[in-house]
């Protein structure tokens, strides 16, 4: 009668034991796991920063300028600009390309509505996940119309192009850089008109951009902004009803504006301490309130536009001090009119190359602040 505690003992233990085991083997499994996992992300980071082409040779068109980019997915960008002989001519087009760097698709011309030249492409990806291209279209800067095409389906199919708001000249809706959308759900497009003097203005939409209105021009003290003023704002809302630009400027220097009022009213135009050669700039906000500027750092009106540089702010714009030349070359060559976005803590850049190319560059905050460091040692 004793023996089958015994044999009920050593089976306990048995089972215990193939169990301490079991888990033994499954936390091994699991650490295992995590250190694969931890590799695979530090693989990731460290394929940052990446620099590349989208496309190596002219596809169909001589010279290529003002290129601008959105996110797809979480791998893929679609990557716009215009192209043809060259700025101003009658066969210049939107072209377009999308993938990732290395794998870029042939550039093809999406749209061309008539026979006069096309400018300044603007991507904008809508909060429900659409692609908004907007374009200019006219042979004179003061007679331009403002057109656009949709894609709901990540950049395969195209709506028909049509203006954005029919029978208005001079530059509607985003001029360079892409639309921001305010924390009360408008949309506010960075916008500027080029007559005998440049100024500077926000299109608001308060229906998801089937309708669009125009705001003031932004107050600019001629004495201190000298030349013919300013265009093509890039805008930031910094807290809710907060929101600021900066703008190219033909007096050497960044300006900026502030509202305090969801861009209903502005201060008048100021004077950063950023150069500015009259050449486009771009800025993207992180989820952290970083701020990203992409420019060319020249103080000459319509002066050097290499390098082009990019500079970190973590105090709203206050102060630049983390800066990365991501090409530089001499004062002959052209790395301009950037455009940038931003995911997560990474930032994605493309930029016109020489008018020959759209050039591609992307990495962390933390690797433009760690050069800044390597270069300030």
């Amino acid at each position: 009668m004793m023996i089958y505690p015994l044999l009920t003992t050593n089976r306990l233990f048995f089972n215990i034991s193939r169990l301490v085991l079991c888990c033994m083997w499954m936390a091994g499994a699991l650490l295992f796991a995590g250190c694969q996992s931890s590799e695979s992300r530090q693989e990731s980071t460290g394929d940052l920063p990446v620099k590349d082409f989208v496309f190596e040779k002219s596809k169909g068109f001589d010279q290529a300028h003002a290129s601008t980019i959105a996110n797809l997915n979480e791998e893929e960008f679609v990557v716009a600009w215009f192209g043809g002989t060259e700025e101003k001519h009658d066969d210049v087009g939107i072209w377009i390309s999308r993938g990732h760097p290395g794998n870029w698709s042939t550039p093809r011309e999406l749209v061309k509505v008539r026979e006069d030249p096309h400018w300044n492409p603007v991507l904008f990806r809508t909060p429900g996940g659409e692609i908004i291209l907007y374009f200019k279209v006219g042979k004179e800067i003061p007679e331009w119309e403002t057109w656009y095409t949709v894609s709901s389906d990540g950049g395969d199919t195209w709506s028909k192009a049509r203006e954005l708001v029919p029978g208005d000249k001079g530059g509607r809706g985003p001029v360079k850089n892409k639309p921001i959308v305010l924390s009360n759900g408008d949309w506010l497009a960075p916008a500027s008109h080029e007559g005998d003097r440049w100024r500077v203005f926000v299109d608001r939409s308060s229906d998801s951009g089937e309708s669009w209105t125009a705001g003031d021009y932004i107050p600019i003290d001629t004495s201190e902004f000298r030349g013919k003023g300013a265009i093509q704002p890039t805008l930031w809302e910094s807290q809710p009803g907060h929101v600021h630009m900066l703008v190219r400027t033909s007096a050497g220097v960044i300006g900026r504006s502030d509202s305090e009022d969801y861009g209903k009213s502005w201060s008048p135009l100021y004077e950063t301490s950023l150069p500015n050669p009259n050449s486009g700039i771009d800025l993207a906000k992180l989820p952290d309130g970083t701020l990203v500027l992409a420019y060319n750092p020249d103080d000459e009106n319509w002066g050097d536009r290499a390098p082009l540089t990019l500079a970190v702010s973590e105090d709203n714009g206050e102060s630049w001090p983390y800066k990365l030349d991501i090409e530089t070359g001499d004062p002959e060559d052209e790395f301009s009119y950037p455009s940038v976005i931003s995911r997560g803590d990474t930032v994605a850049v493309v930029y016109t190359w020489q008018r020959r190319r759209v050039a591609f560059w992307s990495g962390t905050t933390e690797q433009i602040k760690a050069q800044t460091a390597d270069d300030n040692q």
